[in-house]
């Protein structure tokens, strides 16, 4: 099967590594971290506006790979402080509101003094916008 990297503008990349791989008709994102991608540096002070933009910038790379939020099977949400499940779940129901994903959520410690990061399991249903 033919793999595609996805680069996508519209979310930011701290690191040496493909924000998404596609293969064949599913896509494995890497952590989408809260940085704004307008500006390079992290979405606020709060659990919350960073999650948000973590998922913002989610989104983004999912539908340069052809897919989208209500395509995704399986999230794992990377929480550098525990004190953040409440949001996340106001998070998560405002961005998959219907058939929510199936998550893992572990506590670590995140680069940069980020407070959150979240990563995907999608199924893509066109062809990827972005370079192969």
């Amino acid at each position: 099967m033919e793999s595609h990297i996805i680069e996508s503008s519209r979310a930011p990349r701290i690191g040496a590594y493909s924000q998404a791989v596609r293969i064949g008709d599913v896509v494995y994102t890497a952590g989408q971290p809260g940085i704004d991608p307008s500006t390079g540096e992290i979405a606020g002070d709060s659990f919350e506006a960073q999650a948000r933009q973590a998922f913002l910038n989610l989104k983004g790379v999912l539908e340069d790979a052809g897919s989208g939020l209500e395509r995704v099977v399986k999230v794992t949400c990377y929480i550098a402080d525990a004190n953040g499940f409440a949001a996340l779940n106001t998070l998560f129901a405002e961005f998959f509101p219907v058939a929510p994903p199936a998550r893992s959520a572990p506590i670590v410690e995140l680069p940069r003094g980020l407070l959150f990061s979240i990563d995907a399991i999608a199924v893509a249903t066109s062809p990827p916008r972005s370079r192969t």
